[in-house]
């Protein structure tokens, strides 16, 4: 079995932890160690599981590890993967076993967590370190770029691009045919009917960007 470790131990990382038990209920593929967060107290159990210290704990580790970060807010997701550059550590993806995924020109990145009754269709291009939570949907000529964050049951409609470190909210909507600037945050609930610039925060149906940030 692969060792196996999660970086951030709130409520997103244990629901990793349950997706890696789900995944081991198939095929005993992982052995979990524990968690790595500077939030809490290194020896403290979360769920039973060990805090076994902070990232830049991790960073220094001597031994292969697989590591999983689970965090959702982007810009704080790729500061911590640039830590650790660490030659020791791999960051697998991570796929639910009920993940339905099209056998046609699908590439997924590595380190994505992809979690359980999502749906990826066909003509798909999602880079690194991508969260597509609970029962999102993905539609076909897609692109996805690296550190996005989806909530649960997010849709993406067809031919959608999503430009890096972009955050959308649990239930939002983006109709076919748009793009999403970088850094761009979508709150719960919105409907995304019109291409979006970067740096923004948009609400509302249909959603229109309420204020822009650095």
């Amino acid at each position: 079995m692969e060792k196996i470790v999660i970086v951030g131990a709130g409520g997103f990382g244990r629901e990793v932890k349950m997706l890696i038990d789900q995944i081991n209920r198939d095929e005993q593929k992982y052995e979990f160690l524990g968690y790595y967060d500077d939030g809490f107290t290194v020896g403290s159990k979360i769920n039973n599981n060990l805090v076994l210290g902070s990232v830049e704990d991790l960073a220094k580790i001597n031994n292969k590890v697989n590591v999983v970060v689970a965090i959702g807010a982007p810009e704080i997701k790729r500061k911590i993967v640039e830590k650790l550059s660490n030659p020791n550590i791999n960051f697998p993806t991570l796929m639910h076993p009920s993940v339905l995924i099209g056998n046609e020109f699908v590439s997924i990145g590595t380190g994505c967590i992809i979690c359980a009754g999502t749906i990826i269709t066909c003509n798909i291009d999602i880079k690194d370190f991508v969260i597509l939570n609970l029962m999102c949907t993905v539609g076909h000529d897609t692109i996805i770029n690296s550190f996005a964050s989806f909530m649960p049951s997010v849709n993406i409609s067809g031919e959608v691009v999503i430009h890096e470190e972009v955050y959308v909210g649990t239930g939002a909507k983006i109709i076919n045919q748009l793009e999403i600037g970088r850094q761009t945050i979508i709150g719960a609930g919105a409907v995304v009917s019109k291409t979006l610039p970067e740096k923004c925060t948009a609400v509302g149906i249909p959603a229109k960007p309420i204020k822009f940030h650095d």
